[in-house]
């Protein structure tokens, strides 16, 4: 299978501790690198990880809170410093090209590459991203601002050539993409060769699923059901329902309820509050109702 990976930069809330940095991931789709948000210290987790700068070209920012966007002038800074000389490109909500620009033209004034700010409406699922391999739509949620997660999708991928049977059909080479893509094959004889004796199926496509701040919605269920991998903020335990309540966040149960409702693969939870020394006690809280969980941390790769 193709490669598509998630790294855990932070997994922490707005407020720092010693134990987490604020929220940052990156999704590596077939070697190109796709950030979502970018708290504090997230180009030190990134080269921590070992990716590389030269394959991050488009940053996605849930909303503008500052513990998921105030890492990003440090790291277009040291982007400008390495001699970059590709474009980036930022998603977001309204806002964020207003609030940087005159930043950016104050410390950096020859910058070596081009930043692009796309600024999108966060009240209804968009396409934000299209290329041969991959979609990135974004997933309307309800928190103090305007906010949204992502949803990462593979393109289905043309059936795989069964090269002996190919070979002995003797089926010229311009007819191979056609094949790929579930056409049959008709001898120079006549005879129609069907197209499931000279392929096999590609693997299905994967998705994965980002959903940032947010109070609890029942109604995504649609949007992300069946998805291969769900990251849900999962900021406090039940017992502090009503705090997460007033602060628009999501409690560890909700997250696993929404994720068995939608009949998700595997769910993710992190965004955790800095009350929590032991995250354990979500951990338990959200397995208990869904039982493939797991807790983020930083450093954490998953295969999607």
């Amino acid at each position: 299978m193709e490669k598509f990976e998630l790294y855990i930069l932070g997994c922490g809330s707005a407020l720092p501790t010693t134990r987490h940095f604020p929220t940052s991931q990156v999704v590596n789709v077939r070697d190109k690198l796709f950030m979502i948000d970018c708290g504090e210290g997230a180009q030190l987790q990134f080269r921590k990880a070992r990716l590389k700068f030269s394959r991050l070209n488009h940053i996605f920012l849930s909303h503008l809170h500052g513990d998921h966007c105030f890492g990003l002038f440090g790291l277009i800074s040291t982007l400008n410093l390495l001699g970059r000389t590709a474009d980036l490109h930022i998603h977001s909500p309204r806002g964020l090209e207003d609030a940087f620009r005159s930043t950016l033209e104050f410390f950096n004034h020859q910058m070596t590459y081009k930043v692009f700010f796309h600024e999108f409406d966060t009240r209804e699922p968009l396409l934000i991203y299209d290329d041969r391999s991959l979609t990135v739509t974004t997933i309307p949620l309800q928190h103090r601002m305007p906010c949204c997660g992502f949803m990462f999708a593979e393109k289905p991928s043309p059936n795989h050539i069964i090269r002996d049977m190919v070979d002995f059909y003797q089926v010229p080479v311009y007819e191979l993409n056609r094949i790929k893509n579930g056409a049959d094959f008709i001898t120079p004889e006549g005879e129609v060769i069907p197209n499931t004796r000279l392929t096999r199926p590609a693997d299905p496509p994967r998705r994965y699923a980002y959903c940032s701040d947010t109070i609890y919605l029942p109604e995504l269920v649609e949007q992300l059901r069946g998805v291969d991998l769900l990251f849900h903020e999962a900021t406090f335990t039940d017992d502090a329902l009503s705090r997460a309540k007033e602060t628009f966040h999501t409690t560890a149960s909700q997250a696993a309820t929404l994720a068995r409702n939608a009949d998700v693969k595997r769910l993710l939870i992190g965004h955790f509050s800095a009350r929590y020394e032991d995250e354990n006690v979500l951990y338990t809280e959200a397995s208990d109702i869904f039982p493939n969980t797991v807790l983020a941390k930083e450093m954490l790769c998953l295969q999607v």
